[in-house]
């Protein structure tokens, strides 16, 4: 392919995010949020999913998708070059401040806004990927997907990790080349239908047929029809009856 990854101006992605059914039938809010910025110098992209059992887990995944997408923005505004891992990290602590101050305005614990975290960034032809939790991504290289995150578990299988863990978070951060031309970041509701757990691979019978839309689509940015489409699936009673949980998938493609 050759050649900086964001001279490719084709860039495109369709996204979704939909309540699950266990939280329709509690009342609840949907617990999902993510964020896609795509500019002539980078592709940022970050999916989040607030603890079922924190009370305010949505309101934490939407902060932590924003302070995010921000922090990128800022940051190309103003350099050639990818974040080193010390600024990320720095990033991470602000983000954990401003969640403890908006939680202490309303009497609340941070650990209330609980959220995990995935997010892939390139840039020219690098790759970045931040992780907290079990929300994943994959990357389709020579038409073959792997995974690049994978879902990370506690020390329970019902158990996972948090931007809001004390003493400090478990993230993982990941640089490499960008050899990959398709990408698919999602939540945990999908886990079970997008990842064979025996190999550790991802599945490919549910990501090509879904990929090749976004593929063949013209032009570049948010491909509206083809995300509408994706969140009439993602509510299809056929796959909520696979999975009561919120539903979030970002595909993406330069093909």
């Amino acid at each position: 392919m050759g050649g900086p990854l964001l001279a490719n101006p084709r860039w495109r992605w369709a996204a979704a995010s939909r309540i699950g059914t266990s939280h329709q039938r509690l009342g609840t809010r949907k617990q999902d949020a993510y964020g896609v910025r795509l500019t002539s110098r980078a592709l940022c992209t970050v999916v989040s999913d607030g603890a079922g059992s924190a009370s305010h887990g949505g309101e934490g995944a939407s902060l932590v998708c924003r302070h995010l997408i921000l922090a990128f923005k800022d940051w190309f505004s103003n350099h050639d070059h990818l974040p080193g891992d010390e600024v990320i990290r720095c990033w991470i602590d602000e983000l954990r401040d401003r969640l403890s101050a908006v939680a202490a305005r309303r009497n609340l614990t941070r650990r209330q806004f609980a959220a995990t975290l995935v997010m892939l960034v390139v840039f020219k032809d690098e790759l970045l990927t931040l992780q907290i939790g079990d929300s994943a991504l994959v990357g389709r290289q020579k038409g073959a997907w792997e995974a690049l995150c994978w879902p990370e578990n506690g020390e329970f299988a019902s158990t996972t990790y948090f931007v809001t863990d004390d003493p400090e978070p478990r993230l993982r951060l990941f640089r490499g080349q960008c050899e990959y031309d398709a990408f698919a970041l999602f939540s945990d509701g999908l886990e079970t239908i997008a990842l064979e757990q025996a190999t550790q691979q991802p599945y490919a019978r549910f990501f090509d047929p879904m990929i090749k839309a976004v593929d063949g689509a013209d032009g570049k940015g948010r491909l509206a029809g083809l995300s509408d489409a994706l969140a009439q699936y993602l509510d299809s009673p056929r796959l909520c009856e696979r999975t009561d949980d919120d539903k979030t998938l970002i595909l993406i493609s330069r093909r």
